[in-house]
């Protein structure tokens, strides 16, 4: 069973910035790229049923003919090719939705040759339960995928998605290169070289172990206690539990690495301009994030530092890899050293709740359901401290995916656990003493 569509539009063009800088990441990933596939699962809506195989792909072929990025494909340059009709080929299982994604997401794309979205239908009864898409990150990133998610839901609810299409690969790589788009690239430049100047060359400088087996490791926590008190934190003075985190993060780098500034990568989703908001695309790119820990310091003091600092981090984000690149090499020149963080900071939530009504008892019992997973390793990684966060049914889910030679497994495991230490610490006393 194929989806087949046949689009109104098709052309060629330069990647976007967003898919330049994702595509500079896979390539220093593989051929561990297959670490960048992701997906969502939707569970048939219960007004939609009985779904049939044969109406789920009409519906699929709307969705790919509504998103021009589900049917892009890379081309030489790189350059972006928008095709104006083809056919995805659909998996069909009766087992677990789950585990199909994850069958489906295992290996790297062929970016030139296949559609940059895998598909499969759970069956049973003969109608589909489950429709599960793996995605591309040249074609999406996680905001694109929710965006795909909600009008594939309305395409089985109502037949169709209200407004035009927003704006496509192709449209955005046309804008960047527009004078509006110049000079919002000329503002972030300034941004990076700026800071490049200040900050330490890299974060994580100097190996200091020899791994057995792969170098690169994922350690995981699921912690009611973080997620509680973070609420509280961010409620208390004022900010994002976003901001918060990436402030702790921040602090606990600096205290396992030495530098007394820490420079941090925080990944920004770039959907400033309304038309882009509900676009199926990959705007996703760095920003850079400077937090001087210097002085007595508390964590109070740290975290009104950081709110500036992270919306600097934010405009600084939807920029061009290529001023970036020639700043970079430019920079470290000048310094006699490359210049790169090798340290980011990936929030992946949708949805940021702040709640200054959590009691101190609650959240130290919370502390003793914590545990600690290592779901993930491999060879090759384009950093070397990766900090993702997500929202888990059991609490915040934080997993630091990092290169073992330059952060041993017990270190990282002693810094998850003292990230939650501190921020449970902070939410619950002032701060006096200097953190560190």
């Amino acid at each position: 069973m194929d989806i087949r569509f046949s689009g109104s539009r098709s052309g060629t063009a330069p990647l976007t910035w967003g898919q330049r800088a994702i595509w500079d990441t896979i390539q220093k990933t593989a051929p561990d790229d297959h670490y960048f596939n992701f997906g969502r699962v939707l569970k048939v809506p219960r007004r939609a049923r009985p779904l049939t195989v044969e109406r789920a792909v009409e519906v699929l072929g709307a969705l790919v003919e509504r998103h021009g990025s589900l049917r892009t494909r890379l081309g030489a340059g790189p350059s972006q090719i928008l095709e104006t009709s083809g056919a995805i080929a659909v998996t069909l299982s009766a087992g677990d939705p789950d585990r199909l994604l994850d069958t489906l997401a295992e290996r790297a794309f062929d970016y030139a040759g296949e559609w940059p979205l895998r598909v499969g239908l759970v069956v049973a009864g003969g109608t589909v339960t489950h429709i599960v898409l793996v995605f591309c990150h040249l074609a999406a990133d996680g905001l694109g995928a929710e965006a795909a998610i909600t009008d594939l839901r309305l395409l089985l609810l109502r037949g169709a998605v209200p407004g035009p299409p927003p704006p496509s690969p192709l449209d955005l790589a046309r804008w960047q290169r527009s004078e509006q788009g110049l000079r919002v690239a000329r503002i972030a430049a300034e941004h990076w070289e700026s800071e490049y100047r200040r900050i330490p060359p890299t974060m994580f400088d100097r190996p200091v172990a020899v791994p057995e087996g792969p170098p690169v490791w994922r350690a995981q926590i699921v912690s009611r206690a973080l997620d509680l008190a973070v609420q509280r934190i961010a409620a208390v003075h004022g900010v994002s539990t976003s901001t918060v985190l990436l402030a702790a993060s921040s602090v606990l780098v600096g205290a396992v690495t030495g530098h007394d500034v820490c420079a941090m990568l925080p990944i920004v989703g770039n959907r400033f301009r309304a038309d882009t908001a509900n676009a199926v695309t990959t705007l996703s790119q760095e920003g850079l994030f400077v937090l001087d820990l210097r002085g007595d310091a508390t964590f109070a003091d740290l975290l009104r530092r950081a709110k500036p600092a992270a919306l600097r981090a934010y405009r600084s984000a939807y920029h061009d890899p290529d001023d970036r690149d020639r700043l970079t090499a430019r920079v470290s020149r000048e310094r006699g050293a490359e210049i790169h963080p090798y340290c980011c900071f990936n929030d992946m939530r949708f949805v940021d709740r702040v709640d200054a009504s959590h009691d101190e008892r609650t959240v130290r019992q919370a502390m003793k359901e914590t545990a600690l997973t290592w779901p993930l390793s491999q060879d090759r990684l384009n950093c070397r401290f990766c900090l993702h966060v997500t929202g888990e049914p059991g609490g915040l889910g934080v997993s630091l995916t990092a290169d073992t030679r330059f952060l041993p497994r017990p270190a990282m495991e002693r810094y998850l656990y003292d990230l939650e230490s501190l921020l449970v610490e902070a939410a619950f006393r002032e701060v006096l003493e200097p953190v560190g």
